[in-house]
């Protein structure tokens, strides 16, 4: 534990941060494990209609410093590869 107060404080933004950031990820797997469980249903409709739910995610984990612009753009990428590929 540190003894510096400006140490101390650090400590505690870095827990906070790092909770965010943890909530912001967990929340992204979820949405992408509920869009790829509709792309094995093989509902198209409904796939489509969750991709931009995903997308969104993905996005706000990016606005958010969670993901970087690049991590994101892949994985929409892939999983829009996923829901053209239910043809």
């Amino acid at each position: 534990m540190p003894n510096i107060k400006s140490a101390k404080k650090r400590v505690l933004v870095i827990e906070k941060k790092t909770a965010r950031n943890k909530a912001v990820k967990s929340e992204v797997k979820t949405e992408i494990k509920k869009f790829l469980s509709v792309v094995e249903s093989g509902d198209k409709a409904a796939a489509k209609a969750k991709f931009p739910s995903v997308c969104s995610a993905i996005d706000v984990a990016v606005s958010k410093g969670v993901f970087k612009k690049n991590t994101a753009a892949n994985k929409k990428s892939g999983l829009a590869k996923k829901l053209n590929a239910m043809a």
